[in-house]
């Protein structure tokens, strides 16, 4: 490129320089004009700009790049906390064109280490990165256990060393799996029934460590030739105090960019954080609502969740109504059988009258034993006989309902059990 003196000649040199430098910062030559004869040639301009210390191909440079590529932002090594957008701007930031941001995300989030879809290839130190990230995921998976069921439970290490669980569940045809996923370390809502409890509140989860036991779950379906179907946001945690990053992992996670699964496929269940819930609503992520309510009235809600004192029944529910005004499609009520507790005939009519003209749908749950509570009281699962009536007073008032099956309970993977072994 030939530069002639104009008026506007500084203007000119700052984007020579500009290209120049870039160009050098990634060890090419400064400004190179390719001839037919294959030589290249500089621009008298270059002679007049320092040269730049290129990095050695087989070493490092001291700054986390690519394969010793210092032009690439340490950021960009952490592919799992990008969007295309903001991975976009890294990439051109570091030589790269921005536009092998969305295809060098649907490789990550698909799993493969060489080549974008289609077979298109990367350049080589974008392929080094996809390849480093396959080593360098910032959750390890730290333990393994396969119940009888083939449920599969992951006790995944975080990089600070701190642990959550994440669960594959087989789904009902034999090519269909379903994911649960924590969201946070430890969880602060005290439940009287759940191990989970017991160990209390550590940290949020980023949006990047909920997205990896995304990627970790997707992966051990395929290793046993299911599909990742659905994904619930049922693990460790109260998704709804960390709605920030759930909201960011779960975009992603959706995203056809990325990791593809649809937003219709995840569900978030939270114990009753009304402010959340119409946080949520208008977020317009359009995903699935559960809500944990575990009782028809406040006296015993509360007995059970501590937030039943702060948040009530009918409250929990208009909020709920809200929800599923926003996006169309039915919000599910969580109920946890508990013998003597809350597995009346009298409660399940007063649930179903709370349920009445409401398009909502009950999932019955059976207990899974956790020991003694946070106050000290032993629970125990309702009968067989007193979930089949409980069940059936419900569908006579026309409640949709079902009996949810317990998955993994031999390696504490159940509702209610994780980490009670971790």
């Amino acid at each position: 490129m030939i530069v002639k003196r104009y008026a506007g000649l500084d203007a000119a040199w700052t984007v020579l320089t500009a290209k120049t430098a870039l160009r050098q910062l990634q060890g090419l030559p400064g400004n190179a004009a390719r001839f037919p004869c294959g030589r290249a040639r500089r621009h008298r301009f270059d002679r007049r700009i320092p040269r730049f210390g290129r990095a050695d191909p087989g070493k490092s440079c001291g700054r986390l790049g690519i394969g010793g590529n210092c032009c690439v932002a340490s950021s960009v090594t952490d592919l799992s906390a990008h969007t295309v957008a903001t991975l976009a701007l890294e990439l051109s930031a570091g030589g790269f064109r921005p536009s092998h941001s969305g295809p060098l995300l649907r490789s990550y989030y698909q799993g493969d280490e060489t080549a974008g879809p289609n077979g298109r290839r990367f350049p080589p130190a974008l392929e080094r990165l996809l390849r480093e990230q396959a080593r360098m995921r910032a959750v390890a998976i730290a333990a393994r256990q396969v119940a009888a069921d083939g449920t599969t439970k992951l006790l995944m290490r975080l990089g600070d060393g701190l642990t959550v669980e994440s669960v594959l569940m087989p789904g009902d045809r034999s090519d269909r799996a379903a994911g649960c996923v924590s969201s946070q370390v430890g969880c602060a809502m005290g439940c009287d029934f759940c191990a989970t409890a017991k160990a209390g509140f550590e940290r949020d989860l980023s949006s990047g460590e909920i997205v990896e036991q995304f990627l970790a779950l997707r992966h051990e379906a395929r290793a046993g030739g299911r599909r990742l179907q659905t994904v619930v946001f049922m693990g460790m945690g109260e998704p709804l105090l960390n709605l920030g990053n759930v909201r960011q992992a779960i975009e992603r996670i959706a995203s056809n960019d990325m990791g593809g699964l649809g937003h219709r496929q995840v569900t978030v269940s939270t114990v009753g954080i009304v402010s959340g819930i119409e946080a949520l609503a208008a977020s317009g992520l359009n995903v699935n609502l559960a809500v944990s309510l575990h009782a028809p009235d406040d006296p015993t809600r509360a007995r059970l969740l501590p937030t039943g004192r702060r948040f009530g029944v009918q409250e929990i529910l208009a909020a709920a109504d809200l929800y599923q005004a926003s996006v169309g499609r039915p919000v599910s009520i969580q109920y946890c059988l508990l013998a003597g507790v809350n597995d009346s005939p009298g409660q399940a009519d007063d649930l179903a009258r709370l349920l009445k003209g409401r398009r909502m749908h009950v999932n019955l749950l059976h207990y899974n034993p956790t020991g003694p509570g946070l106050r000290g009281e032993t629970y125990a699962p309702s009968s067989e006989a007193s979930t089949e009536s409980f069940l059936a007073r419900l569908r006579g008032c026309g409640v949709v309902a079902h009996v949810r099956r317990s998955r993994g309970p031999d390696i504490d993977a159940a509702c209610g059990q994780l980490r009670q072994s971790a």
